[in-house]
């Protein structure tokens, strides 16, 4: 267990961003033999029984999967579906700023963050960055620049008032633009002031990023960078039986789905079905881009699999009918401090299995059928687990689950680790929690499509 929140704290530290939650897996996939396709080629000659797959969209969603050595053409497909976006503050397309002597950041909220926490932070940029090569060819290069640049410092207490003290509310638009430099910081004062880029980003973050790079200032044409925690995750806790760390929602699925389709694809010569992980991006937002839930993407991945090996549409049906998604995103631990939040039967705590979530609205796409999949698969694996509804007076949160449900067809559980402090800078898991839910997850690869089968429903 220890070993397995460690390792996933490594993950996350080295993840600033989509972009390297995606490079990360693929190294790790690689080296286990996964191949790599190509969406915009065909895959008829690729896919085999017994064989490894992964690939990408705009490098911020990855689909893996295996192909099991006894799959036949509508069987199951076991998936496990997470997202690998978090809250986050990211560069506009302009982000040169000044004012009062200060080089800043002009920034833009990404998701429903807990801005408050990003206040007295040491940040840092990472993304992507596009790179114009010798050869006049075009690239895309991460980048992850690591050390404090960027800070937003709180208002000292003297300039505020009581009521300001009481309610500490941010104006997204005006508190939340980082100081990167001082003006007359170098030898130059007026090149701090100018800008490059079309005179959309200081001279100065063109600078740093030619550094990391090794290129030319002018061979940068674009980005897409977001501000990052720079201080790692820790286990703590007087037993350091706890976890916190930044975007362990929903890096923390990334990883133990990573790590459970791994473990599955030492040994396929014997598997019936598809072991799929897909890692959604813009599920913060909603999922209505491209490559995020609300995409194609889905029903693309188990349709372009199946149709390599029967091309008609009722085996494509009937794969969708024998087929389980578990949309893995991570859930509200009641909290000691606030515990009339959570409805007194289900207060999930860490360090005690995963949470299957459930609501009756439809904004968890759990069901009789789907949640007892996962009780079961649970006591297979000799691991515990938990149960969370909403009370009826607070809102619920949403994830990937209903929305794939409801455009595929598929049957669906909603789960997840719990966690405290959702969506704040550093937010905080049980660790043994991590362990639990990587055998939970190994055990619905190897066993669902029996089990499935044994079942009358």
């Amino acid at each position: 267990m220890a070993d397995s929140a460690e390792s996933l704290i490594n993950f996350v530290h080295a993840s600033p961003t989509p972009y390297h939650v995606v490079d990360n897996i693929q190294q790790r996939i690689l080296s286990a033999g996964f191949v790599q396709l190509d969406e915009k080629k065909s895959w008829q000659g690729v896919l085999r029984p017994g064989g490894k797959y992964f690939y990408h969209r705009n490098s911020t969603t990855i689909v893996a999967f295996t192909i099991g050595g006894k799959y036949k053409p509508g069987n199951e497909f076991k998936i496990i579906g997470a997202h690998t976006d978090s809250p986050v503050l990211k560069l506009k397309p302009k982000s040169a700023l000044s004012s009062n002597g200060y080089i800043q950041m002009n920034v833009e909220t990404y998701g429903g963050g807990l801005w408050h926490t990003w206040l007295d932070r040491d940040l840092t940029l990472a993304g992507c960055v596009i790179v114009k090569a010798d050869d006049g060819s075009f690239t895309r290069r991460l980048v992850n620049l690591k050390k404090p640049l960027l800070r937003l410092p709180n208002l000292c207490i003297h300039l505020q008032t009581s009521d300001e003290r009481q309610s500490l509310t941010l104006n997204k638009e005006v508190h939340l633009q980082p100081i990167f430099s001082l003006i007359e910081s170098t030898l130059n004062k007026g090149e701090d002031q100018k800008s490059s880029g079309e005179s959309r980003h200081s001279s100065l973050i063109m600078e740093l990023l030619a550094a990391e790079l090794g290129v030319d200032k002018d061979k940068i044409l674009d980005f897409d960078l977001t501000l990052a925690d720079t201080q790692p995750g820790a286990a703590w806790g007087a037993r350091d039986e706890f976890l916190s760390s930044p975007r362990l929602d929903n890096q923390a699925h990334c990883y133990t789905g990573m790590v459970a389709l791994l473990a599955q694809a030492e040994n396929i010569s014997d598997d019936t079905g598809v072991c799929m992980l897909t890692c959604f991006d813009h599920e913060e937002i909603g999922s209505s881009s491209a490559q995020g839930a609300g995409s194609p993407i889905m029903s693309e991945a188990i349709s372009r699999v199946v149709n390599i090996f029967d091309p008609s549409d009722e085996i494509l049906k009937i794969t969708i009918r024998n087929s389980l998604l578990i949309s893995a995103d991570v859930a509200h631990a009641v909290h000691p401090n606030y515990a009339v939040k959570h409805e007194s039967n289900h207060q999930p705590h860490l360090n005690q299995g995963t949470v299957i979530k459930t609501n009756s609205n439809q904004r968890y796409a759990t069901n009789a059928e789907t949640g007892f999949f996962l009780r079961e698969l649970s006591r297979r694996a000799d691991v515990p687990v938990q149960e969370f509804v909403v009370r009826n007076d607070c809102p619920c949160g949403s994830t990937i689950g209903p929305i794939i449900a409801s455009k595929v067809g598929i049957r669906t559980v909603d789960v997840g680790v719990p966690s405290l402090s959702m969506h704040s800078i550093r937010e905080t898991m049980g660790c043994k929690d991590i362990g639990f839910n990587i055998k939970l997850f190994q055990k619905f690869f190897s066993d669902f499509g029996e089990l499935d089968k044994s079942c009358n429903f």
